[in-house]
């Protein structure tokens, strides 16, 4: 059978990348290497998703196919995040696909990889 394991994201500055994902998540870098191919961030309580941080070459996507999705409770602590991450070395993508009312935030890692900053409490205007 089957199971996720980790997140992979390409990146060309691991201890940049290990430094903003641990303090934006409030991850910690594994110790025991998973296989030394990636660096390999937990999260601190130990149950949750792992990422790892695997070198690239490439250039991240300007519209990829996959990305994460951070979930936060409302839009004040939406906006309160994304100034947060911005803080950490994210920058804000001012994309011109975001849809009349979006309940979320696209934003760039310090490696310029895409993910967003969901509002689950975001209540959709009905259209027209």
């Amino acid at each position: 059978m089957l199971t996720f394991g980790v997140v992979v994201l390409g990146v060309t500055d691991r201890p940049r990348a290990e430094e903003f994902w641990c303090a934006a998540l409030g991850y910690r870098v594994r110790d025991d290497g998973f296989g030394g191919w990636a660096r390999i961030l937990e999260p601190s309580g130990g149950t949750g998703t792992m990422i790892a941080l695997q070198l690239s070459e490439t250039s991240p996507e300007d519209h990829p196919r996959l990305h994460l999705d951070l979930h936060v409770a409302d839009a004040a602590e939406q906006e309160a995040e994304a100034d947060r991450l911005v803080s950490l070395g994210a920058r804000r993508v001012y994309w011109y696909r975001y849809p009349v009312d979006p309940d979320f935030i696209v934003l760039a890692d310090t490696e310029g990889n895409r993910f967003c900053i969901v509002d689950l409490g975001h209540e959709h205007q009905p259209p027209g």
